[in-house]
């Protein structure tokens, strides 16, 4: 296999992201874990382009729905896993429906 070209910047190393998520692809057992996440990261992403189209902040989303900031950013970052009555209750406060297909 072709080595990952890595490209050097003020003294940093960098590889392509999606060259390398390409070849991880390629590997059955990281295929079917990543295909595992694509739910979670979908109504993440949902979650997090319902809020900007409402141009609201993190904190006024926390606020709304009476949790702290930070657990809205970790909810959107992905390192956090709610309940679907939280992600549920996030998304009614910023008006938006939830079908599940």
């Amino acid at each position: 296999m072709k080595k990952l070209k890595i490209t050097k910047k003020n003294g940093l190393s960098f590889v392509d992201f999606d060259e390398m998520e390409k070849r991880a692809l390629k590997r059955p057992s990281f295929k079917k874990e990543y295909d595992a996440l694509e739910l979670e990261y979908q109504v993440i992403r949902a979650l997090i382009k319902k809020r900007l189209e409402k141009k609201m902040s993190q904190r006024e989303l926390a606020k709304i729905s009476k949790m702290h900031q930070s657990a809205i950013a970790r909810l959107e970052s992905g390192k956090a896993s709610p309940t679907l009555s939280v992600v549920f209750r996030l998304l009614a406060e910023l008006g938006a429906k939830v079908s599940i297909h």
